[in-house]
């Protein structure tokens, strides 16, 4: 039998039990623990080295003594670190730096066997950085724009062979993004493993051309190992500022880059996202932290909001379906 005694306990205790509940949802006591911030890929890429400036000078600013922990989980395209993030609890102490391929073109390629919708399984927090994907050809290749390789693709249907770092890469669907906006382009996609084989590849003329993110090509490009005709965003990029773009080339809407995106868990508390957001702001809006993005070819975004960075996903999401349905791509091709 309940006493009256345990009874009132009981009543008395509700309402702190509540007003616990209550300042957990707002975000309170939090960060307790180590927060582990998940890079679905190899480390020593662009990806990782942004990902470990930005933790190294968020942590101090989340509150004193917080720690922020950068892991590795590479594989499958990044889809097997973006899920071990999915099925953590949604308390702000698990985030993912995301990206095209995460989630963009794995999910748009493989709608089937990718182990989570990219839109409705994250919490969308802030958008870090962007960069072009730009479009390369070798030191031998006689064009010296895109205007020039693309007449020479429409009067040589299926002749030339074209470069990037591996089927379903964001280079990949940029240089389908080409042929489908240049009025249906033929040439053979040859599908390196990663940035430096492709490099590589464009150094010895294997390939009349290649479409990557400008991080991997910028040094060697400065070296004189190939050249730069193209860039995919919708302004020329200052590190290579002679550079025309594609749309300044006749292809009008074209727009392709690459970015890296916070997420997390579905469902985590609105106070938290909100904090993760702004201080991630706070650190790409740094000086140093710019400078430093800038020479790895990446451009900091420092403005975003959950709601813009929730849009963001969807529309680069949507922007690929449309790809690969266009173009009747699969993941093996």
């Amino acid at each position: 039998m309940i006493t009256r005694r345990f009874a009132l306990a009981g009543l008395a205790a509700t309402p702190f039990a509540q007003v616990g509940a209550q300042a957990w949802a707002q975000g309170a006591g939090w960060p307790d623990r180590v927060i582990s911030f998940t890079i679905p890929f190899p480390a020593g890429g662009s990806a990782d080295l942004l990902a470990r400036l930005v933790a190294d000078r968020m942590a101090p600013l989340l509150g004193v003594g917080a720690r922020m922990v950068v892991e590795n989980r590479a594989g499958a395209g990044g889809t097997i670190g973006s899920d071990h993030v999915r099925r953590q609890p949604a308390d702000g102490h698990a985030i993912l730096l995301a990206t095209p391929s995460t989630h963009g073109t794995v999910p748009a390629l493989q709608p089937d066997t990718t182990p989570y919708d990219p839109i409705a399984d994250f919490t969308a927090i802030a958008v870090l950085g962007r960069a072009p994907i730009a479009l390369a050809v070798p030191n031998a290749s006689p064009h010296r724009d895109p205007q020039s390789l693309i007449a020479a693709l429409r009067a040589n249907p299926g002749q030339a062979s074209w470069g990037s770092s591996g089927s379903g890469s964001v280079g990949h669907l940029a240089g389908e993004l080409m042929n489908l906006s240049a009025g249906g382009l033929r040439a053979e996609h040859i599908p390196y493993r990663g940035g430096a084989p492709l490099v590589e590849a464009l150094t010895k003329g294997e390939v009349q051309y290649g479409w990557e993110p400008l991080g991997s090509l910028a040094a060697a490009a400065r070296d004189g190992l190939f050249r730069i005709i193209g860039m995919g965003t919708a302004q020329r990029h200052p590190l290579f500022p002679d550079v025309p773009t594609m749309q300044e080339a006749g292809l009008d809407g074209f727009a392709a880059s690459t970015w890296n995106v916070m997420l997390g868990p579905k469902g985590m508390p609105a106070a938290v996202v909100e904090k993760l957001n702004a201080t991630a702001n706070q650190v790409l809006a740094m000086p140093d932290v710019k400078a430093r993005l800038a020479t790895a070819g990446i451009d900091a975004v420092s403005d975003s909001t959950p709601a813009t960075t929730a849009a963001f996903v969807a529309g680069e999401f949507a922007k690929f379906k449309d790809i690969v349905a266009r173009a009747r791509l699969s993941l093996a091709r």
